[in-house]
């Protein structure tokens, strides 16, 4: 599995919620991640929010997309911020 994403848009992450795509990625190895499709808006592609704890042990919030190059999977990181308070109370449920 291989991540991508906007180096700018992981800059602007950063300053906004301090939450590095480089960590994000991590909540892709929480073998208790969870994964939804994001259906609040039309984004005109398929979106997905995937909860999951870091290495930091920050549950994360992560908007990406699942997609394959070549038959290679590939995550592309749109944003990442630490869960709220209902947020948590999901991941710690399951």
């Amino acid at each position: 599995m291989n991540f991508e994403w906007d180096e700018k848009k992981n800059i602007s992450n950063q300053e906004k919620h301090g939450v590095s795509f480089e960590e994000a990625k991590e909540v892709f190895d929480d073998a208790l991640q969870i994964s939804k499709l994001d259906h609040r808006f039309n984004y005109f592609e398929e979106r997905w929010i995937t909860i999951g704890v870091t290495k930091k042990e920050h549950i994360l919030v992560v908007a990406n997309l699942f997609f394959t190059d070549d038959g290679e999977e590939i995550i592309r990181i749109i944003s990442a911020r630490k869960a709220n308070n209902s947020e948590r109370k999901i991941y710690e449920k399951c």
